[in-house]
């Protein structure tokens, strides 16, 4: 609908939807400017809007100026998002101006020369006296309230204040009523003189204290001082036995070195140990498993040997004693070869 109004009111550019997907000030800027000189001509707003300030001014400008000619409230907000919500509050001036072109049969509407005359303003220079007509107006508004509740007590407050005009006027009374005011005036003023006294005697009694602290303050620098000059008996004693700690410190510190030292040497040492006792372990389990099987192989080609001593005496050529003799050498040489 905005762009088919926009195209019939006479827009030289081509406006689609695909314009306000994402925000384009200077196309709302551009419509804005436009719609206003359509709807009138002589109008002064500026067409500035590069810098936010300017934007800023001209929406303003624009907003105020559809509100004072056309009656129409414009959302600055919205417009200032220059988006689709921006499209709504120009549907109002484009409906505005499409709806009197038709009823005057295509033409466009124009206001009279002297009323365009007579509207005419500077902004720039009225937001000032703005400010100042609507604080006028609240303060009107607020005495206008306060004025008819007063007028509305006045049938109450007219008979007493008629009474008290048509009463003569008393010399007595007035003379007990001035001297009541007068009294009251006079006890106003001693209480005010009472608290002035009390006040001067806080204040000697303040200055007192203060006296009084700072002599104590005094007291207690000049015993500080005194304390901090006067050297103690005992510190002859302190600083020798100090002395005396730092050589026993140093020689504590050498024997702690000396201790760590030794210790690290000795467990080398045994860690050495253990490696060569593992050692000779696993060679002495190496022999022995050797020595066994070398018994078992002797022990097999004895058995050869015997069936062939057996042999020998049966063809009755050495004694039973000689056999038990080779045996036992041929053991030995056994054990002696392994």
């Amino acid at each position: 609908d905005f762009t088919e109004m926009m195209r019939a009111l006479g827009y030289p550019r081509i406006i689609s939807m695909e314009n306000f997907h994402t925000p384009n000030f200077m196309l709302v800027s551009e419509v804005l400017l436009w719609l206003v000189k359509r709807y009138e001509p002589h109008s002064d707003i500026p067409g500035d809007v590069d810098t936010e300030q300017d934007r800023v001014f001209f929406i303003k400008a624009v907003a105020q100026f559809m509100a004072t000619k056309a009656h129409i409230r414009l959302n600055t907000k919205r417009l200032y998002q220059a988006d689709g919500h921006a499209v709504k509050e120009l549907l109002k001036v484009t409906s505005l101006l499409y709806g009197a072109m038709n009823t005057q049969g295509g033409e466009p509407a124009q206001l009279p020369e002297e009323d365009s005359s007579k509207f005419k303003f500077d902004l720039g220079s009225k937001i000032a006296d703005l400010k100042a007509a609507r604080q006028l107006a609240s303060e009107i508004t607020s005495k206008g309230a306060v004025l008819y509740d007063l007028l509305g007590k006045e049938v109450e407050l007219r008979e007493a204040r008629t009474e008290s005009i048509a009463r003569p006027l008393e010399i007595n009374e007035a003379e007990k009523v001035m001297k009541i005011a007068i009294s009251s005036v006079l006890e106003e003023v001693q209480k005010t003189k009472d608290m002035l006294n009390n006040v001067a005697l806080d204040e000697a009694s303040l200055e007192a204290k203060i006296e009084k602290r700072k002599l104590e303050l005094e007291r207690s620098q000049k015993r500080l001082q005194t304390l901090q000059s006067v050297r103690p008996a005992f510190m002859d004693e302190y600083e020798k036995i100090e002395k005396q700690l730092e050589k026993q410190y140093s020689t504590y510190l050498e024997k702690f070195r000396n201790l760590t030292y030794m210790e690290q040497l000795l467990d080398d040492q045994r860690r050495t140990e253990q490696e060569m006792f593992e050692e000779a372990a696993n060679m002495l389990r190496l022999i022995q498993n050797r020595l066994k099987e070398e018994e078992q192989h002797l022990l097999k080609s004895g058995g050869n040997d015997d069936s062939d001593i057996e042999i020998q005496e049966d063809e009755g050529s050495d004694s039973e004693g000689d056999l038990q003799v080779t045996r036992h050498r041929i053991g030995t040489e056994a054990l002696l070869q392994g």
